[in-house]
């Protein structure tokens, strides 16, 4: 039984709860649905760089005191930008949610962005880009996303450029806020030992569409175009490094696709776990490769789909030649439902673990309140991997994995593309 519920406040938030009492605890989320898809060229790199200066203090608080109201009672809080949405998120124990709920509150309405603060995380966010440049299994994600999303602001780099990062002044992100952050852009989800009137009270008493406020009053209205897919293309980054990294991959279906499970059970057939066939074809059959695993990560309207791994540069074309055989096996010999079962037990398996967590239900009840406008069950989740037979593997693997739809991106000191 879900214990579900959802509440839009007058002043135009979405509350929503999830009653979990097995726990002592609690994990609450303010979720604005708005991100680095919502920037430009000129503006990337805000929205990360407003997350991290909520915390830098309030008319009230600064930014030592944020952290040891919360901590000293023994939780804790926290934020992370993505494309399409930013959430700041606190952990506790039962008694301790109203604490919780109005040092949330105080940040998100009351925060002084002080110019001292700003030039000094400025630079943490610059040495936190210069930290992901040197790390190339980090960077190649980026550059993926970069190369595939070209044309469409999901383009964009969630941490921006280091020329924005140090040239934004305490107005542009006032006049960020603004302009986006308001309460009709507010997601307050709570999962945990909580009852959901009691969030109904806090909101009421801790959040008020005041002229006083950081945040705007009027509605934040999306420009966001909607991404077409392009012809693959190919990009070398060179970096004298020892190892070479490689993704090949590309974009397909969004969050909101009834067809998205499919994709999922062919990504974690190819590359997810020690059973997975390019883990067993490129390391344990052939040895080259350390670290081998496919991902999805998923947007409103697409997703971003691919394998990566890391080997040695005189490695790198055998092992790509290995993972493009592996694209034809799956897209032309259909799946065992042996194979098929396995998968699917491993992704049921995961999601009904990840629901030990308070943090993890809060995350996802707020990502599916954002994207499909509704709490989206367990049940449904898994009814729809259920329902995919190994027919569905094969159609979708020949769509998925056609040489049109795929792009290499190699970080190496070798470029392979160049090779005969």
């Amino acid at each position: 039984m879900n214990n579900y519920k959802i509440t839009k406040l007058a002043n135009g938030i979405t509350l929503a709860t999830e009653k979990f009492e097995c726990v002592n605890s609690f994990s609450l989320g303010f979720w604005f649905k708005v991100g680095s898809r919502d920037e430009t060229s000129k503006t990337n790199g805000i929205s990360h760089l407003v997350e991290h200066m909520f915390f830098k203090g309030t008319k009230k608080r600064s930014a030592k005191r944020i952290s040891e109201e919360i901590e000293s009672l023994g939780g804790y809080l926290n934020a992370f930008t993505t494309k399409e949405h930013t959430c700041y998120y606190g952990r506790g124990l039962k008694r301790n949610l109203q604490k919780t709920f109005e040092v949330l509150s105080d940040m998100i309405q009351n925060s002084l962005f002080p110019k001292k603060e700003l030039m000094k995380e400025a630079q943490v966010v610059i040495d936190e880009l210069k930290d992901m440049e040197d790390l190339p299994e980090e960077l190649i994600f980026d550059k993926f996303e970069t190369l595939i999303f070209k044309g469409n602001s999901l383009c964009l780099p969630i941490i921006g450029t280091e020329k924005n990062i140090a040239g934004f002044s305490r107005d542009d992100l006032l006049n960020y806020v603004k302009e986006k952050y308001n309460f009709n852009n507010l997601y307050i989800v709570a999962s945990g030992n909580i009852e959901h009137l009691e969030l109904i009270k806090l909101a009421e008493k801790y959040l008020s569409n005041s002229t006083t406020t950081i945040i705007g009053n009027k509605k934040f209205i999306y420009k966001r175009k909607t991404f077409k897919p392009k012809a693959s293309k190919n990009l070398f980054v060179h970096k004298n490094i020892q190892q070479a990294h490689m993704i090949i991959g590309g974009p397909t279906y969004g969050y909101k696709h009834k067809e998205r499970a499919v994709i999922n059970l062919i990504s974690n057939i190819l590359g997810e776990g020690s059973s997975s066939r390019l883990f067993i074809s490129l390391r344990e059959q052939n040895g080259i490769t350390y670290q081998v695993n496919s991902f999805m990560n998923s947007f409103s309207d697409t997703s971003s789909f691919g394998i990566y791994i890391s080997t040695n540069n005189n490695s790198l074309p055998k092992a790509k030649k290995i993972i493009e055989n592996e694209f034809e096996k799956i897209k032309t010999k259909t799946v065992s439902q042996k194979e098929l079962k396995r998968a699917k037990e491993y992704i049921k398996g995961h999601l009904l673990m990840s629901l030990e967590s308070t943090s993890n239900r809060m995350m996802r009840i707020g990502t599916s309140l954002l994207y499909m406008n509704r709490i989206k069950s367990v049940e449904e989740s898994i009814k729809e991997i259920e329902k995919v037979t190994p027919e569905d593997i094969l159609n979708y693997s020949k769509k998925l994995l056609s040489k049109k739809n795929l792009s290499y991106v190699i970080i190496n000191s070798k470029n392979i593309f160049n090779e005969k």
